[in-house]
């Protein structure tokens, strides 16, 4: 039954969508997360939908995960990230 509830990290780790950087999501700078989520995106050739919807789903996917044990100043760190995506992509 464990199997079961660590698809989440399963996902995070195996995933052929994007290649991430390590540590991405533990950034303090938002600007340079959403950067680095731009760039996996725009390299992948995996991708299922834009750059931008893979970047944002991945942050998305992040932060959900987390849930409420993911601290209010990370939370608000990595939604700031979602804001320079939308500049990054003109969105």
């Amino acid at each position: 039954m464990a199997a079961v509830k660590k698809w989440s990290k399963s996902v995070t780790q195996n995933s052929h969508a994007m290649d991430l950087e390590a540590g991405v999501f533990t950034w303090k700078d938002p600007a340079r997360i959403a950067k680095s989520l731009a760039k996996s995106a725009n390299e992948s050739h995996n991708l299922k939908g834009t750059p931008f919807q893979s970047a944002m789903s991945m942050l998305n996917f992040y932060i959900n995960r987390a849930g409420k044990k993911l601290p209010t100043e990370r939370k608000n760190t990595l939604n700031s990230a979602k804001n320079y995506l939308r500049k990054i992509y003109h969105k």
